[in-house]
């Protein structure tokens, strides 16, 4: 399942999703939050303390990790509590040895859609920014956290 599926999935409904690890975050009594991403979006992962032990090794060296556990949902918070962990990192490894590049996203604001940055610089200098082409982002997602 992907994370955003995961994150907007009902209540204690068991699932599995993987991702990139972004943060992990390890308080004073043991237990972990982890923060994964996918293509999709990111989702929240908590894992207590015998999961921990567990999985410790994986936990700690992963770049990209499979996720078998429960939602947990309190308002408007939600978290997948992980019961299984993978580590899923050979399978990122293998990237740089595709055949076909990975489409890369836009960035934010506007951009060329040209690659000739060259003729880009000598356009704007003559003040023809008119023939240029841009692509426009309508929507910015920003996802914000209350920590109180």
């Amino acid at each position: 399942m992907t994370c955003q599926d995961a994150m907007q999935a009902r209540g204690r409904s068991w699932l599995e999703a993987a991702g990139l690890v972004l943060v992990r975050q390890r308080p004073a009594k043991g237990f972990m939050f982890l923060t994964m991403e996918d293509e999709t979006g990111a989702a929240n992962v908590v894992v207590w303390v015998k999961i921990f032990e567990k999985f410790r090794r994986v936990l700690l060296a992963s770049a990209m990790l499979g996720v078998r556990g429960r939602i947990q949902r309190e308002e408007e918070v939600v978290h997948l509590v992980a019961h299984e962990l993978t580590d899923l990192s050979a399978g990122l490894a293998s990237v740089g040895n595709r055949k076909t590049p990975f489409p890369l996203p836009h960035g934010r604001g506007t951009r060329p859609i040209t690659a000739d940055r060259a003729s880009i610089r000598a356009a704007c200098r003559r003040g023809a920014t008119s023939s240029m082409q841009y692509d426009h982002i309508d929507h910015i997602k920003v996802k914000t956290r209350d920590f109180r």
